[in-house]
């Protein structure tokens, strides 16, 4: 029952804040996304929106569900979900020096957590919090090569925003990405690592994290995608790794001129903590395309 209730709690969440921005959408006195984008069929917006390096501008709300397990009295009947914001508005650099398209992104990763479940020592029963996390940001330089050779570089960072002590790390982290993939007529692939240590904050523990990121999408057409994108994290200071099995099914359609990704995802976790760690969870994504008026404004458009 909890788990049905909080499945029906994620989508009608998901559905309010679809309609929302839909709504929001048509009543806006300019055109929602450029006219080049909107002219653009579902399947060739799917093909760009599988590609990291892309240049189209965003707003993504992913919902997610998430139980968990481990050693801890209790462990097994904890369970959690969050909203999770992620704007993304590239700018385009023009031609690169290889003669690929270069893109600049900044990609901010804003998250709020809904009853996650935390462990009190002194009492010895968990707890649940709502609040703000932490927030994950990346800025990096990307190039989408003629031959569909995909590679970028640049900086991954986290904020110590969580309006609660036990949903952040307490700690400002910063360290690398990097990225390289490949596209062909059929879909994309590639990988996706970086590393982040702290480098300042208030938190007890120090932050020595590394995510690995591979990711394969088959585009059938019809604006359909099919993959997995799961993402690992090696702990160094516990030694521990986190080992998803994912599996995402999207679609992109068109409500009205606004073109829109729907994802959903599940993960299945083989390695995690075993003293308390994530299970499994699911995910939806709703992802529309927006002008990007960041970059227009910039370019003086």
């Amino acid at each position: 029952m909890k788990l049905h209730r909080n499945v029906i709690a994620l989508s009608t969440t998901l559905s309010l804040t679809c309609a929302y921005t839909y709504t929001n959408a048509q009543d806006l006195a300019v055109p929602l996304v450029d006219d080049l984008e909107s002219t653009q069929s579902a399947d060739e917006l799917a093909r760009e929106l599988a590609n990291p390096n892309s240049s189209l501008a965003s707003l993504t709300f992913k919902l997610q569900y998430r139980q968990f397990d481990g050693d801890i009295p209790d462990a097994g009947d904890q369970d959690s979900y969050n909203l999770l914001f992620q704007p993304v508005f590239p700018f385009s650099l023009g031609e690169s020096a290889s003669g690929g398209e270069a893109t600049f992104f900044a990609r901010p990763a804003i998250p709020y957590f809904f009853n996650q479940p935390t462990f009190d020592i002194d009492s010895g029963k968990f707890e649940s919090v709502s609040g703000m996390g932490d927030i994950v940001a990346d800025f990096a330089y990307g190039v989408t090569e003629k031959n569909g050779l995909l590679w970028a570089f640049g900086m991954v960072t986290t904020v110590p925003t969580a309006t609660d002590s036990r949903l952040g790390s307490g700690k400002w982290s910063v360290g690398p990405e990097i990225f390289l993939g490949k596209f062909e007529e059929w879909g994309v692939y590639g990988i996706f690592p970086s590393h982040q240590w702290d480098v300042a904050g208030w938190g007890d523990r120090s932050v020595n994290v590394t995510t690995i990121q591979p990711f394969l999408q088959i585009l059938p057409g019809d604006g359909w995608s099919v993959g997995s994108a799961p993402i690992i994290n090696y702990d160094w200071n516990d030694n521990q790794w986190s080992i998803p099995l994912q599996l995402q099914v999207a679609k992109t359609i068109k409500m009205g001129d606004t073109p829109v990704k729907l994802t959903f995802e599940a993960n299945y976790y083989v390695e995690s903590s075993d003293t308390f760690g994530q299970d499994w969870f699911i995910g939806f994504n709703f992802t529309p395309v927006v002008e990007n008026f960041i970059e227009n404004w910039i370019k003086g458009k």
